[in-house]
């Protein structure tokens, strides 16, 4: 377990972290969560938990209706164990078959249904009712979370993401080329940031970051640092 931050003055709040595909967010929200010792909530899962259900299923990941009615009776659960945070549907552990190309080539899609974007939001609000947690996606300071106490956009370069999904995907036995990466966030990048629901942007009151060149501890701390000067503002 990582070593734990006392910050007493984020006790309660919401820190709520956005970016592109390859920016870093899902591990760094995670470390993070870990050192406060907050609740992790990786809204972007949850789509790709729905997306594999579709596609597990046969269900078009085009018709928002039955989608709609299919994100309404998923039982979507997280759990840690460790560094990893496992993802269940339906009691099933989903955790690795989410993150496969067949997922990610369609979530996008699927996410940007108004109608699931809808259920999911509403899911994600009343997890986060309590404060005391850090989520991370593409709508998190916009829509789920706007009145955050805390929120960053983090980015990166092209370069960089592509270089990170390559890693990623070839540790995981997927045969891939970086070229192939950086053409696939091409595509989610205009998807996600040109969609009419809940479109992937910086808000005006968002701290930003620049992963590019930092490890993911590196991340971190950049964070913890932005995070300590936002809350003596507070």
């Amino acid at each position: 377990m990582a070593a734990r931050y006392k910050l007493p003055s984020l006790e309660g709040k919401i820190i709520a972290i956005d970016g592109p595909s390859g920016s870093g967010k899902s591990t760094t929200a995670r470390l993070l969560a870990q050192k406060l010792g907050f609740i992790y909530l990786d809204t972007g899962a949850m789509y790709r938990a729905l997306t594999w259900f579709a596609l597990r299923h046969d269900l078009p990941t085009g018709d928002a209706k039955i989608l709609e009615v299919i994100a309404n009776r998923l039982k979507i659960e997280f759990k840690a164990d460790g560094d990893v945070n496992r993802v269940y549907v339906n009691g099933v552990e989903v955790t690795e078959e989410i993150r496969t190309p067949e997922v990610t080539r369609k979530v996008s899609e699927v996410s940007a249904h108004p109608e699931v974007r809808k259920v999911m939001v509403a899911i994600q609000k009343e997890l986060g009712k309590n404060g005391h947690i850090v989520a991370e996606g593409r709508d998190t300071t916009s829509v789920v979370f706007p009145e955050a106490h805390v929120k960053v956009y983090l980015d990166a370069s092209l370069e960089a993401r592509a270089q990170r999904r390559f890693l990623d995907m070839t540790r995981s036995g997927v045969k891939t080329t970086i070229d192939e990466q950086k053409a696939d966030l091409i595509r989610r990048d205009k998807y996600d940031s040109t969609r009419k629901a809940s479109p992937l942007k910086k808000v005006r009151d968002a701290l930003t970051l620049d992963t590019s060149h930092l490890t993911i501890e590196e991340q971190v701390e950049r964070i913890i640092k932005l995070i300590r000067t936002k809350i003596g503002r507070l």
